[in-house]
């Protein structure tokens, strides 16, 4: 019988030591983070998780003519999830959440018309980014949707220090094409095949931009997808020209993965 108990005894005490030692499961970490940018206020969303507490990647998010919504903070915390830190850029401003199509098309048109203010919004937040507590700021990338594609191109062009970025059906016109010198890391354009608002004039003149500069860059077709394919909030109804599509929206999330895993 006592050496019965004292087996009894054993397995507790190694059960005991195996449970202390195994980590809780990572928990994902959300907050708001107030900055500035030309005197006026911003309000970005960060996400990361509390795995631990050595620096990691870090990765800019921008998002739609929209502002900041629930799809561009899921997908922030999506990021965060497999590692990184994410940090949802505010383009527009503290408050400034555009209701409807037209409300966004007004707020998107100040900076699509002007890119200069564009880019110093965009590398606000990435600064705000490299502030973080857990960024490695030697390993950094940016994405964006839409509106937020065209500005993370402008951000490359305008030489930030980023390995990588991604524009998910995102604008590829720029009024500073031999700015593309200036592109540090490597550019994935995720592009639905159907996609009414970016033509093939304007792929072509991207193409030859980034071709001029020697930039390691590369273009992924979705058949079927028209423009915001990855928003599951744009409806069903190609004929309006933005729609989501489940598959498309699942083989470029993937795409992203390879390529993030490529670069770090």
């Amino acid at each position: 019988m006592k050496i019965f108990n004292l087996i009894g005894i054993f397995v507790i005490a190694v059960l005991t030591v195996v449970s202390l030692n195994v980590k809780a499961e990572a928990v994902v970490i959300t907050e708001l983070v107030e900055y500035t940018q030309g005197g006026t206020q911003l309000e970005g969303y960060l996400a990361y998780d509390n795995a631990s507490d050595k620096k990691r990647p870090g990765i800019l998010v921008i998002h739609e003519w929209t502002g900041i919504n629930q799809n561009i903070k899921q997908k922030t915390e999506a990021l965060a999830k497999m590692g990184y830190v994410a940090f949802a850029a505010d383009i527009y401003g503290k408050g400034i959440r555009p209701a409807n199509n037209e409300d966004a098309a007004k707020q998107s048109g100040i900076y699509r018309t002007d890119r200069a203010l564009m880019r110093a919004r965009a590398k606000a937040a990435l600064e705000t980014l490299i502030k973080q507590r857990f960024t490695d700021k030697t390993k950094m990338a940016a994405i964006g949707f839409c509106f937020g594609g065209t500005t993370a191109l402008e951000l490359a062009r305008s030489g930030a220090d980023l390995r990588g970025v991604v524009s998910f059906h995102g604008g590829l016109d720029t009024p500073n094409p031999k700015d593309a010198s200036l592109i540090k890391g490597r550019i994935l354009i995720l592009h639905g095949a159907d996609d009414p608002y970016v033509d093939a004039k304007q792929i072509a003149a991207f193409q030859d931009e980034m071709r001029s500069a020697k930039v390691d860059w590369e273009m992924v077709y979705y058949s079927g997808a028209v423009h915001s394919f990855t928003n599951p909030f744009a409806g069903n109804d190609n004929s309006k020209g933005a729609a989501y599509n489940e598959t498309a929206s699942q083989r470029s999330w993937l795409a992203m993965q390879r390529f993030f895993n490529d670069i770090f």
